[in-house]
C-alpha cells in the first residue's frame, strides 16, 4: 500500500466514524481538568474543553450510555425554543442514562455562554461550544458509552 492509499483509507475511516457501531467509540470526561475526549477503537481522536458541575457532586461520576439525542433542544424550564440564541442548551443535546433519569436530566450539550467553557459552572451537565458539540453529536449514537471521572 502506498502513502496515498494509506492516507485515503485513514481518511475514509475517520470520515465514516458515525456510520459504525456505537461500541467502536466512547467518550471520557475528566472533571478535574474539564476535558472531554472522544475515542475511536481506543485511540483518542479529539479532545475538547468543557464546563462541568459547579460542585464536584453536581456532575455524576460513572459510566453511562447515550440514550437521547436532540437537535436544537427546547429549554423547558424557561420555555426557550430550540435555535434561540438565549437557549442555554445550545444547538445539541446528548442525554445520558444516569440511573433514576430518562436522558433528559444529565447530558452533554451546547451553550449560550461559551466564555464559561473550561470552568466548573453547570448544574450537572457537561457544556461544550456549539460547533464542538455538533461535531460530537455527528460521531456518537444511542448506546455510545460515556465515562465521567473525577
Amino acid at each position: 500500500m502506498n502513502l496515498r492509499s494509506a492516507f485515503l483509507v485513514g481518511f475514509f475511516l475517520l470520515a465514516n466514524v458515525a456510520s459504525l457501531p456505537a461500541s467502536d467509540s466512547y467518550i471520557k470526561i475528566d472533571k478535574s481538568d474539564n476535558k472531554l475526549t472522544y475515542y475511536f477503537y481506543n485511540v483518542p481522536i479529539r479532545s475538547f474543553s468543557v464546563a462541568t458541575g459547579k460542585l464536584q457532586v453536581d456532575t455524576p461520576t460513572g459510566t453511562y450510555g447515550v440514550i437521547m439525542m436532540v437537535k436544537n433542544p427546547w429549554y423547558l424550564k424557561k420555555n426557550i425554543p430550540g435555535g434561540d440564541p438565549e437557549n442555554p442548551l445550545g444547538v445539541r443535546w446528548i442525554g445520558l442514562d444516569v440511573p433514576g433519569t430518562d436522558g433528559s436530566k444529565y447530558g452533554i450539550h451546547g451553550t449560550n455562554r461559551p466564555e464559561l467553557i473550561g470552568t466548573h459552572a453547570s448544574a450537572g451537565c457537561v457544556r461544550m461550544k456549539n460547533d464542538e458539540v455538533s461535531w460530537l453529536y455527528d460521531h456518537v449514537h444511542p448506546g455510545t458509552l460515556v465515562e465521567i471521572v473525577d
